[in-house]
């Protein structure tokens, strides 16, 4: 079976792993460090403050709280979102409001987004999905028109440039992901990139349960026995083991980028002007995390069950939020792109160092199933 994802672990990452246990330093220490380093000289900014937790929702339920989202306030969100921003939504006592998405690009729509901002309105999600990216410069006016926080939902998009500007470096406040399936993995692993010194040492505290225990000693695998506790936090800190691998994962960056912009336009130029589907759109210099197509006259499920007959796997992403139990009484706008596509969406196997073979191999049969 050719699965869906499929990271790219090799030796480099697994002496990471082996220098990390020999050391036997376990929890937040100097790899942590190396790592947050590492993403910060990617995003390119050396005005932003980059702090890594042990989750992409981790990530985002800190940055909840650190905006002081409460009970009562609005965030708008996408419906076509992962799960992940809605239950940090909803952990701090906030309610998600339901956006649509611009059919090209199934990020937010924003003209729809405006409509739904009232008085009630604390933060708006801009969320880049597969190989899209939001319209960023759209977002910061939106939010300054109204005075409302931005949170950039970049768990697919680490590396990637928007209007020649690296991702992170320009966001109100943003995170990523390195969970197990994302374009580069420590395993398990998220990151928060934040505008001040301020917002960073209070992440740092609420990341480890809120003990004032500083990082740089903790940095040098040494723990602080003395500190105070001010604030209410979490055990979201990440591992050194994660990080180390995390470490090698980000060093591949230029090879994972070229490697995946060519299986993305392979997949694109064999699937072409084939009816019944579409394929999705790329944004110049964007590392694309998944292949996502769109099929065509309720032919999706047929098309599932054809491609694993052929040892092909496929996934969807996602579930609309509002079609959830959890979330049937939220307030939402008009959902009409959703609720089309939703029903056409599916995701294909695109891995890091893919082989040609495989990607000919899988658009052959698609070709042959139509």
């Amino acid at each position: 079976m050719i699965p869906v994802f499929k990271p790219l672990i090799s030796k480099e990452e697994r002496k990471a792993a082996d220098r990390s246990l020999e050391i036997g330093w376990l929890g937040m220490g100097k790899f942590v460090k190396e790592f947050e380093e590492q993403i910060s000289n990617i995003v390119g900014n050396k005005k932003k403050y980059v702090v890594a937790v042990n989750t992409g929702h981790s990530a985002l339920h800190l940055i909840m709280l650190l905006l002081e989202l409460k009970k009562g306030d609005e965030v708008i969100t996408p419906s076509f979102n992962n799960i992940a921003d809605l239950q940090a939504i909803i952990a701090v006592g906030a309610k998600p409001v339901f956006c649509d998405i611009d059919e090209q690009t199934l990020c937010i729509d924003l003209k729809k987004a405006e409509k739904l901002i009232n008085k009630k309105t604390r933060a708006i999600i801009a969320m880049d999905y597969g190989s899209c990216l939001a319209d960023h410069d759209r977002v910061k006016k939106l939010a300054k028109k109204y005075n409302i926080r931005v949170i950039h939902d970049a768990a697919h998009s680490l590396g990637s440039k928007y209007k020649g500007k690296m991702i992170g470096s320009f966001s109100d406040v943003a995170m990523f992901s390195f969970d197990p399936v994302k374009t580069f993995t420590s395993i398990d692993g998220g990151a928060i990139v934040v505008n001040t010194k301020k917002e960073m040492l209070k992440l740092h505290e609420m990341r480890l349960m809120g003990m004032s225990q500083k990082a740089n000693i903790m940095y040098k695998n040494q723990r602080a026995w003395f500190y105070d506790v001010k604030n209410v936090g979490y055990r979201y800190h990440l591992a050194n083991l994660h990080a180390a691998i995390g470490v090698e994962q980000l060093k591949k960056l230029k090879k994972i980028k070229k490697s995946r912009i060519a299986s993305f336009k392979r997949y694109n130029q064999r699937l072409q002007n084939i009816d019944n589907i579409i394929t999705p759109c790329y944004h110049v210099d964007t590392i694309p995390f998944h292949y996502c197509l769109r099929i065509k006259n309720n032919k999706r499920f047929e098309m599932i069950n054809y491609l694993r007959s052929k040892k092909v796997d496929t996934g969807i992403h996602w579930q609309p939020n509002h079609t959830f139990t959890l979330f049937k009484k939220n307030k939402s706008g008009d959902l009409s792109v959703t609720n089309k596509i939703k029903n056409e969406i599916l995701t294909l196997p695109l891995h890091s160092m893919m082989s040609n073979k495989d990607i000919d191999y899988i658009t052959s049969k698609i070709k042959n199933f139509f």
